[in-house]
C-alpha cells in the first residue's frame, strides 16, 4: 500500500480508499482492511473515511464491487476473438492468466478467494467472476466447433490449468517448463 503523505487531503476520493483496501486485502487479507489502518496510510483521520462511505460495510461492498467489475472487464477483453482466430486467444488467455508475473494480482486473487470462504457475499461475487469467466471461455471453445459439454470442461480445465500453475514455483521442476507449459496449452485447446 502506498503512502499518501504528498498527497493533498482534498484529492482524496472513494476510489483512493478503494484501491487502498484492496492493496491492504492482498497483503493482510479481509481482516487488516480496518479503517484505522487505511486512514493512517493516507494520513487523514477516519472522519475523512465517513465523508466517502457510510460504514465498514460500504468500504466491503465497494472492494467486492470493484474487484467484480474489473475482473468481468479483464475478462470479455482478453475473450474477444476474430472468427476463425478463437485457438489463438485461447492460448493467449491460458499466457496471460497463467503468467506468475504478476504478483500482486495474485494475491488480491487468492485474498478474495480466501474471503469468500468465510463470507457468502464475497463467495457470491467469486461465484459470479467464476461463471463469467467459464461462460466467456465456453463460446471460444464452442466457436471452435467443440460440443457444448466439451466446450464447457475444456473452460474449466482452463481455468483449472491456469490458476493452478501460476500459483505454483515449477520453473525448477523440468529445465524446458516453458515447453511443458506450451505443450499442455495446446492440449487444452485443440480439438
Amino acid at each position: 500500500m502506498k503512502p499518501a503523505t504528498t498527497r493533498a487531503r482534498a484529492a482524496l476520493d472513494r476510489n483512493e480508499w478503494i484501491e487502498a483496501a484492496i492493496d491492504v486485502l492482498a497483503e493482510q487479507g479481509v481482516q487488516g482492511m480496518r479503517i484505522e489502518v487505511l486512514a493512517k496510510s493516507f494520513g487523514v483521520t477516519k472522519g475523512s473515511f465517513y465523508w466517502h462511505f457510510k460504514d465498514r460495510q460500504d468500504l466491503v461492498d465497494g472492494v467486492l464491487e470493484t474487484w467484480r467489475d474489473g475482473r468481468i472487464r479483464d475478462i470479455d477483453k482478453q475473450t474477444v476473438a476474430t472468427p476463425g482466430k478463437e485457438r489463438e486467444q485461447l492460448l493467449h488467455l491460458i499466457d496471460v492468466y497463467g503468467a506468475t508475473r504478476n504478483r500482486k494480482g495474485i494475491s488480491i486473487e487468492l485474498a478474495v478467494r480466501e474471503w469468500a470462504r468465510r463470507d457468502a457475499q464475497a463467495a457470491a461475487v467469486v461465484e459470479e467472476v467464476d461463471s463469467w469467466r467459464l461462460e466467456c471461455t465456453r463460446k471460444l471453445f464452442v466457436s471452435r466447433g467443440l460440443a457444448d459439454n466439451e466446450a464447457k470442461s475444456r473452460s474449466l480445465l482452463l481455468y483449472a490449468y491456469v490458476f493452478g500453475q501460476s500459483l505454483m514455483a515449477c520453473e525448477r521442476y523440468d529445465p524446458a517448463v516453458g515447453d511443458l507449459k506450451r505443450w499442455i496449452a495446446d492440449l487444452i485447446v485443440k480439438q
